[in-house]
């Protein structure tokens, strides 16, 4: 995907200099047709390859925690404490490892992947051009639909006696996962000097 959306940005370089240095070549209609492909269809091609590109980077965790302020939420990820409920998911590979923070934090609605990129757009301005808050804090709290994406209709969760008993609860986010006393140890930073870290491959 990257090198096809090099060649397009070198050609569409390489024949835009050719119809700006000589526009009397596109006399003919064969070059007028060359003239639209490299001033106007290459260069289109070019933005879509570029966003589709940057958008699919931006669902990496490395991008995430590539910010400053998202650093301590990228090594909790390492926390070696299965109450931990974002390392326990992400050392577990319960989620893509390298997807880990899109994976638990994106909104599975209908419009929800272009509220997560606009809400993503405000945090990196923050991170350049004002500064982020502390702690961060999702807008609107973490909603239990982000669970039950994956977690809803799995045997282990449902069969479960406490989740099959307040399920209701949790379909309808009057309880939440995080908040009710039965997982509610997310990433926990402020603690990060007090927790001992897994290594992998040790």
């Amino acid at each position: 995907m990257i090198a096809m959306l090099v060649v397009q940005i070198v050609l569409s370089i390489i024949l835009a200099s050719i119809f700006l240095i000589r526009p009397s070549v596109t006399a003919g209609t064969g070059w007028k047709i060359l003239a639209f492909i490299g001033l106007c269809a290459l260069p289109f091609l070019c933005i879509v390859g570029g966003m589709n590109t940057h958008m699919q980077r931006s669902e990496q965790t490395q991008f995430c925690i590539s910010c400053h302020a998202m650093v301590p939420y990228g090594q909790s990820l390492y926390v070696d404490d299965p109450s931990y409920l974002p390392a326990q998911h992400f050392q577990n590979h319960r989620v893509p490892a390298d997807e880990a923070c899109y994976a638990c934090h994106a909104d599975y609605s209908i419009y929800g992947p272009l509220k997560d990129k606009m809400r993503g757009l405000t945090r990196i301005y923050m991170q350049y051009v004002s500064s982020p808050p502390n702690p961060i804090r999702i807008p609107g709290g973490y909603q239990n639909s982000q669970c039950l994406h994956c977690h809803l209709g799995a045997r282990s969760f449902e069969e479960n006696q406490i989740h099959a008993a307040v399920m209701d609860s949790l379909k309808s986010n009057q309880m939440s996962c995080l908040t009710s006393g039965c997982h509610d140890t997310a990433h926990n930073i402020a603690q990060l000097s007090h927790v001992k870290f897994w290594r992998p491959g040790q």
